[in-house]
């Protein structure tokens, strides 16, 4: 099946004619049509889900004029640090690779990650290659989620949201088991945690919400409806399992605001420039439902 997402990115316009080997998902219609009944009656007590759709979209335009607008070894660490907000999984435990001694490494790997035409058989190899120039210990599990979060932001038209909590073939856990169908409880589902993976979910989704009458902002809808199956296992673990960076939800949305980095908009960018200032402001009065 062709990408439902059209190339509009200017950095990477080279064709491929190389093939992934995309693997067969067994999804649930009806833990979907659950989820998207939930996302929309959660979204329209808060102005409805165009407000988060817009969000999204600024939370991407701030990600690409930070990081490629100009060489990544012209960002300043507080530039960086003001894109941290919107990573909840990252912004907790990045603090050390933002001062002076270890910001250096962190603008070179990201620059390596970022450089290039896109390349689908080639993703895996750029994010394993950002990876492991960090240790590979607990302590530095989030920089998966860093490489999958930059290269989603930066190129959301074909390169899916890849973070852990989307799919994490190691732990077993995701949202791809929340909607896998039948019931999996005890079983292991043996799908590689990689982009082959992400885009036939990707793939999946967009198939869905074009037959649920979504046709415009799709790869928004597709986040938001990922955020709200994985807010909902969040949910049901009693807020303990990802404690440290999902506490109590306090209203329908708080989780999903949580894992596309939403409720990191509170805090303007610190930049000089007025223009993305003013888009995290907006940023933030959309999701406030101001």
């Amino acid at each position: 099946m062709a990408s439902f997402f059209s190339n509009r990115n200017a950095r990477s316009t080279a064709k491929t004619h190389e093939v992934l080997e995309r693997p067969t998902l067994d999804l649930s219609g009806p833990a979907l049509s659950y989820a998207l009944e939930q996302l929309g009656a959660g979204c329209e007590a808060e102005g409805g889900i165009d407000r988060f759709v817009m969000a999204l979209k600024l939370r991407g335009d701030a990600f690409k004029d930070i990081l490629l607008d100009k060489p990544m070894a012209d960002v300043t660490a507080e530039e960086f640090a003001s894109l941290t907000t919107f990573m909840p999984t990252v912004r907790r435990r990045i603090g050390p690779y933002l001062e002076p001694l270890l910001f250096p490494k962190l603008q070179s790997t990201l620059a390596t990650l970022l450089e290039g035409t896109h390349e689908p058989t080639k993703v895996d190899a750029r994010i394993e290659a950002f990876c492991t120039s960090y240790p590979a210990d607990k302590a530095h599990r989030w920089v998966r989620d860093l490489a999958a979060e930059v290269l989603h932001a930066t190129d959301s038209d074909r390169i899916p949201l890849m973070c852990r909590w989307v799919w994490n073939e190691k732990s077993n856990t995701g949202v791809l088991r929340e909607i896998w169908h039948g019931d999996v409880d005890g079983e292991t589902i043996r799908i590689a945690d990689n982009y082959a993976t992400f885009v036939m979910l990707r793939e999946e989704l967009s198939q869905f919400l074009t037959s649920k009458g979504v046709f415009q902002e799709v790869a928004c809808y597709i986040d938001l409806m990922c955020a709200q199956v994985y807010a909902e296992y969040i949910s049901a673990q009693g807020g303990s399992y990802l404690r440290a960076d999902f506490s109590a939800a306090d209203d329908p949305m708080a989780h999903v605001r949580r894992l596309l980095g939403l409720d990191g908009v509170k805090a303007k960018l610190n930049v000089d420039n007025n223009d993305r200032q003013n888009g995290a402001s907006e940023i933030t009065a959309l999701v406030e439902g101001r």
